[in-house]
């Protein structure tokens, strides 16, 4: 078959909802070499994308008895979307410089599953401490629970080599998703969980919804991998966005010195913090002037009134090269318009600051019950 390239007749039929089984032996045998994973290729279920593994995953967990599902604060807001479609409560945990607080998720007694990027967190850029994952792998151990690991661009590590996956570690309590999304492109729809086996036969059913990708793409990724192509292109990327990301730090640090910057050590963005002015007040400048921005506070689920958000995440994944100088510019005219409104709004409010929270990457850029 591989060497006609074609595909079996049987094949062209309805797809087997797990995903066509070349792919997911050719994709457990990338995850074990590339990202440090413990698993047979009957545990992997191809899917559409990672949110539909979330969305598979949690109906499963319904139906197991779960009523709620951690999720890291800031973080991803449609993957507590998505836990609310499937009938359940996303219960927001804060993320400090060492990742999410395990500490704080062992206080909610209801929660027995957590969605967690530990490789490399969105938006904050940071990685989960080793000994936050012992930690977590230890709560997930003792609640009899399942830490559901979103890889979503962990290759792209600039500094050291990819931090390996969680699931190495408890193979038996942690489900790992990833996709093509960020690697390749999104229109693929191609993604991927490998789940324990009490979840994975569970997770690749019919009757939990989602549909695999078509077999042709999936066939043409399959042999992708195969070729040792998907490897090639994965380290051509990462020395790509390295050179982007090298420019991009160089041209902020010329336009906007003295800024700190931060999380740019792995994937398509960084934050800037903004000691003087408010995030919301640049976001709305810099969008004036066609660049878009985002304030991290807009990725919050639990926000606060007290404070005026100062921190921007700046996305460069779909920011041409030649385009970085140009983005940073215009940004710097941004901060320094915000930076005037907010003299002369202090100005008219008689030295009394008023605080904000307007709702607001480079380029590309609800609510639960709180924990903490």
């Amino acid at each position: 078959r591989e060497a006609t390239g074609t595909l079996e007749w049987a094949e062209l039929g309805y797809p087997d909802a797990a995903g066509l089984a070349r792919l997911r032996q050719r994709l457990a045998a990338y995850l074990v070499r590339g990202r440090g994973a413990s698993l047979d290729a009957r545990q992997l279920v191809v899917c559409a994308g990672t949110l539909d593994a979330v969305l598979r995953l949690c109906r499963a967990l319904r139906a197991e008895g779960h009523t709620h599902v951690a999720v890291e604060d800031p973080g991803w807001s449609r993957l507590g979307a998505t836990v609310r479609a499937a009938g359940l409560v996303p219960v927001p945990v804060p993320v400090d410089g060492d990742g999410l607080r395990v500490d704080l998720l062992r206080r909610a007694r209801q929660v027995r599953s957590v969605i967690v990027a530990p490789a490399h967190q969105f938006p904050t850029g940071v990685v989960l401490a080793p000994a936050r994952r012992a930690e977590l792998v230890a709560w997930a151990r003792e609640v009899d629970g399942l830490v559901l690991e979103d890889d979503y661009d962990a290759e792209f590590r600039y500094d050291r080599h990819p931090v390996g996956a969680l699931q190495g570690m408890a193979p038996e309590h942690v489900v790992l998703m990833g996709s093509v999304s960020k690697t390749l492109s999104p229109a693929l729809r191609i993604g991927w969980a490998v789940a324990p086996p009490r979840w994975s036969a569970v997770l690749g059913a019919e009757h939990v919804g989602g549909m695999p990708p078509p077999v042709i793409d999936q066939e043409a990724f399959a042999r992708f991998l195969a070729a040792g192509a998907y490897d090639r292109h994965l380290r051509a990327s990462r020395l790509r966005y390295k050179r982007r990301r090298d420019r991009l730090l160089a041209e902020l640090a010329a336009s906007l010195p003295g800024l700190p910057v931060s999380g740019a050590a792995a994937g398509f963005h960084l934050l800037l913090s903004l000691p003087d002015c408010s995030a919301a007040v640049v976001v709305e400048e810099a969008a004036r002037r066609d660049v878009r921005l985002a304030d991290l506070d807009d990725h919050r689920m639990v926000r606060t009134s007290e404070a005026v958000g100062r921190t921007l995440v700046l996305g460069y994944g779909n920011l041409a090269d030649q385009a970085v100088p140009g983005a940073v510019r215009r940004l710097a005219e941004a901060v320094a318009a915000a930076r005037r409104r907010g003299q002369d709004r202090e100005h008219r409010h008689g030295g009394v600051h008023e605080r904000e929270r307007d709702r607001g990457g480079l380029g590309d850029g609800g609510g639960g019950e709180p924990v903490g």
